[in-house]
C-alpha cells in the first residue's frame, strides 16, 4: 500500500465529509443557534420588559396606598369632628333641657308656696273670726281679752 493513496484518500473522505457536514449538517445546525439566540433575546427582553411592568405596577401599588392611607385619615378627622359636634350638640341640649326642668320645677315651687300662702291666709281668716267670735261672745273686758289674745297668739 501506498502512503499517498492512503493519504489521499483520507482526504478525500475527510473533504467529502467536510462537504456533507457544510452542505446538510451544519445550516439546520447555525438555524437552530440562531432561532435559540433569538428566543433567549426574547427571552431577556420580555424578562426586562416584566421587570419594568412590574416596577411600575409596584409604584402604582405605592402611590394608591399612599392616596388609600390619606383619604382613610381624612375620613377618621371627618369622623373625629362629627363625634365632637354631636358630643357638643348633645350637651347643649342637655343643658336645655336641664333648664327647661329647672324652670318647671321653679313654676311647681312657686305654685306651692302660693298655694301654702293662701292655706294660710285662710287659716289666720278663720282663726282670727274665731277670736272676734269668741271676743264678741264674752264680755269685754281687760284681763279677759288679755287671756283670749294669747290663746289665739298660742293658737298661730
Amino acid at each position: 500500500m501506498n502512503l499517498n493513496l492512503t493519504l489521499i484518500a483520507q482526504a478525500l473522505a475527510f473533504a467529502s465529509l467536510i462537504w456533507l457536514i457544510a452542505r446538510f449538517i451544519w445550516p439546520p445546525l447555525l438555524n437552530a443557534i440562531e432561532e435559540r439566540q433569538k428566543k433567549i433575546a426574547e427571552g431577556l427582553a420580555a424578562a426586562d420588559k416584566s421587570q419594568e411592568s412590574l416596577a411600575q405596577a409596584e409604584a402604582q401599588i405605592s402611590e394608591l396606598l399612599r392616596e388609600a392611607r390619606t383619604k382613610a385619615n381624612q375620613i377618621i378627622d371627618q369622623a373625629n369632628a362629627r363625634a365632637n359636634q354631636l358630643i357638643e350638640q348633645a350637651k347643649h341640649e342637655a343643658i336645655a333641657e336641664a333648664e327647661q326642668q329647672k324652670t318647671l320645677a321653679q313654676a311647681e315651687i312657686q305654685s306651692a308656696t302660693f298655694r301654702a300662702k293662701e292655706e294660710l291666709r285662710r287659716q289666720v281668716a278663720d282663726l282670727a273670726v274665731a277670736g272676734a267670735e269668741k271676743l264678741i261672745s264674752r264680755q269685754i273686758d281687760g284681763s279677759a281679752q288679755k287671756a283670749l289674745l294669747d290663746e289665739l297668739a298660742a293658737q298661730l
